[in-house]
């Protein structure tokens, strides 16, 4: 009777977080469940004979593909599905994740923090109810995702994707969100904050992906403890293993355990990591606008950046045996520009800069969004109590989100030069790489103007940029392979930039972009002023 009362009322607190959260859950399941089908459609048209798909098992081999990919499947073995699963299932595994990452430190240290926790707790609801429902919410959507993604795969027809195939290939996704859910739950006990919930799971993912691709590379140990590593083992389409999905399910359920026993232990509102202490007295730069908004964002920074450098380098590092692995591949062909007469280097490197241009414009948006998060929780208060205007409060996370972007495009271009000169001997120049890179700025600011437009004028669907940035990186990614239309690729700024230095300068259109970017800034901040708080 005791334990159950640490439980009650969680079904009616599941039903809550489904109405707060219902429009994400939406988007992630259609965008996942989408793309994988599209994808699957795709390669039915490329990969039409053993020829095309002996090639790309090849290609498989290379060590920097298993780095990225996961653990190859034995040349002979390929078939159309092993094709699928070596491209999409582990970077699907990661969307999956992600997705579990976010929702569960939503309803669990973002409401506590929030103060939506503690309104619950007001009513005759149990102790652990609240972080029960989040669970069993994540329960259910990885449930769907994995119902959904069997019978979208299984109505291909295809000897490939048999029953066994495809419902381990979901299974495998469903049971990786949970186990990463899990981690976000135990994260969610530790620290008392939601950023510091979500560094600590998306740093725990992050490692398991580094520690699965140095042991898929040199040491099989070594992977087999990364849940990451598990995910990449079960030889789907092929073998079907279903062990992976054991552990991970198992992996899971400890996890989950310890969440509830933590969460039993702590107080509301706390963690139980100790926190930093600040220093006695506030630096004069601290004291100005912009000084306290990069002291806030300045873990958001420096982790990106660190990261986003990383990333380059590795990506440059795989640019030594391009030619020789990926000369005659159809996939990549379809994937990079038509009609190019450059090298097949300098052509995968424009393509790296744009999907790496994408990727590095997240922080800039996380920064802007940030101001909205002030302002829920009633913090911007505290600034326009005083001589302050609200344009100076917008401004400085705009200067910090704008001058974030610009780091993060050098990064790429220093990262990419520097790995990829240790590893070809004939390499694009310093400068013309940080050109192609920075071509991309006025890209970013149309989306730092289209988050600023939102955040003034229509907060409420300020989280609809994020549907907007995966747009652009599925036109750059997949717009080619899947077939886009034209007029539909145009809506991507990203689409728009000149690939240096295979293109000429077109100022133009650079000029044309920033415009964009600067009209729908001014119009942001005129409504900020404007708009109640």
């Amino acid at each position: 009777m005791m334990v159950a009362q640490l439980f009650k009322g969680t079904n009616r607190i599941i039903w809550l977080i489904f109405k707060q959260n219902r429009l994400k859950i939406s988007l992630w399941l259609f965008g996942l469940i989408g793309v994988s089908l599209a994808t699957v459609s795709a390669y039915t048209t490329i990969y039409t004979g053993e020829k095309e798909i002996f090639e790309f098992g090849l290609t498989m081999q290379n060590p920097a593909m298993v780095a990225m990919l996961g653990k190859a499947y034995q040349i002979e073995t390929f078939n159309l599905g092993a094709v699928f699963a070596s491209e999409m299932l582990l970077f699907s595994a990661i969307a999956v994740s992600v997705m579990n990452i976010l929702l569960v430190t939503s309803s669990t240290r973002m409401d506590e923090e929030e103060g939506r926790l503690e309104l619950i707790r007001a009513l005759p609801v149990g102790r652990l109810s609240y972080l029960l429902a989040g669970i069993i919410l994540m329960v259910i959507v990885n449930s769907v995702l994995f119902i959904f993604l069997s019978i979208g795969l299984g109505s291909f027809m295809h000897e490939s994707f048999n029953l066994e195939s495809v419902m381990l290939y979901s299974g495998v996704l469903a049971s990786t969100g949970l186990f990463f859910a899990g981690v976000a739950a135990v994260a969610a006990q530790l620290t008392a904050t939601t950023r510091g919930a979500l560094g600590i799971s998306f740093g725990g993912m992050i490692t398991a992906y580094t520690v699965r691709a140095v042991g898929d590379v040199s040491n099989e140990g070594l992977s087999l403890i990364s849940p990451l590593g598990w995910t990449v083992r079960t030889k789907v389409f092929v073998d079907n293993q279903w062990w992976p999905i054991i552990f991970l399910v198992c992996g899971a359920a400890t996890l989950l355990v310890s969440a509830f026993y933590l969460n039993h232990k702590r107080d509301i509102n706390a963690g139980l990591l100790p926190d930093k202490k600040g220093k006695r007295y506030a630096s004069h730069f601290l004291k100005s606008r912009f000084g306290l908004t990069w002291r806030l964002e300045k873990g958001t920074i420096l982790s990106w950046a660190i990261g986003i450098f990383l990333m380059s380098a590795a990506f440059g590092s795989i640019l030594g045996d391009l030619e020789a692995y990926f000369s005659d591949f159809e996939l990549v062909q379809k994937v990079l520009p038509d009609g190019s007469t450059a090298s097949m280097i300098e052509q995968f490197i424009t393509l790296l800069i744009g999907i790496m241009s994408v990727f590095a414009a997240i922080p800039t948006v996380s920064i802007l969004l940030k101001l909205k998060k002030e302002e829920r929780m009633g913090r911007t208060e505290n600034f326009y109590s005083r001589a302050v205007s609200r344009s100076e409060i917008m401004g400085s996370y705009y200067i910090v989100a704008f001058l974030t972007g610009i780091l993060t495009q050098i990064l790429i271009g220093i990262g990419l030069y520097v790995s990829a000169s240790q590893v070809i001997e004939k390499t694009i120049g310093l400068g013309s790489v940080l050109a192609s890179v920075l071509a991309y700025v006025p890209a970013i600011w149309v989306v730092i103007g289209l988050t600023t437009l939102l955040v003034g004028v229509f907060p409420k669907w300020a989280g609809f940029v994020w549907v907007y940035m995966f747009f652009a990186m599925l036109v750059i990614y997949l717009g080619s392979l899947l077939g886009f239309p034209e007029w539909l690729n145009r809506f991507s700024a990203f689409y728009h930039v000149p690939l240096l230095p295979n293109e000429e300068v077109n100022w133009l259109t650079l000029s044309l972009l920033s415009i964009v970017g600067t009209v729908l800034s001014v119009s942001g901040f005129l409504g900020y002023n404007k708009r109640d708080i």
